[in-house]
This record gives C-alpha cells, structure tokens and sequence, in this order.
C-alpha cells in the first residue's frame, strides 16, 4: 500500500506563489507515475499537473500552464507543486495521487489553497 501527504497549502494574496509538497512511501518512488489534482467547492475534482516515474515528461492544464510547475526528487521520496501568479480561481483543496499503473490509485487527504485579498 501506497501511502501519501501532502503539506504547504494556505491562504495567498492574488499574484503570489506558494509551493505544494507530497511524500510517498511503501513503495519505490521512482516507480510511481505523480499528479496534482484540485477540488474547487461546487465542482469536480481536475487534473491539474502530471509527472513521469523520473521526472522526464510532465503535463498540465491549460488554466495553470506557464504558471505552475510540477517536479520530482526521488532521492526524497517528493514531489512538488511551485505555483506562481495564482489568482482566486486556483482557490481548491488540493490533492496528490500516485499510479503505477494508468489509475490513479493513491491518493493524500488534501491540502487547502485559498487565494484572496
């Protein structure tokens, strides 16, 4: 069983960054594919970044292209969300998921990022 916890969110003045951390164990990191996920209240849960098993190979939405980005340590069992430019509209609890295969079958309980002035 895959274990997984996010850490980092808050609350966030539009136009400023904060960095998302999720840490998983129980299995090699490097051989689970990693995304972020996010939850805004009235709405369904969306794929908001993805990354290859090293980190090679990485997607994203098209509402946090150019301003977020998704990376990997797998000497540190991490991964990270760096989000720059957020505006309300990325307001979402936040959600990391692992796969090892095309599912995502692992998922941590949620981090709140709230973006307001």
């Amino acid at each position: 069983q895959v274990q997984v916890t996010e850490s980092g969110g808050g609350l966030v003045q539009p136009g400023g960054s904060l960095r998302l951390a999720c840490s998983a164990s129980g299995r090699t990191f490097s051989s689970l594919r990693m995304a972020w996920f996010r939850q805004a209240p009235g709405k369904e849960r969306a794929l908001v970044a993805h990354i290859s098993f090293r980190g090679g190979s990485t997607s994203y939405s098209d509402s946090v292209k150019g301003r977020f980005t998704i990376s990997r340590d797998n000497a540190k069992n991490t991964v990270y969300l760096q989000m720059n430019n957020l505006k309300p509209e990325d307001t979402a609890v936040y959600y990391c998921a692992a796969a090892t295969t095309v599912v995502w079958d692992y998922w941590g309980q949620g981090t709140q990022v709230t973006v307001s002035s």
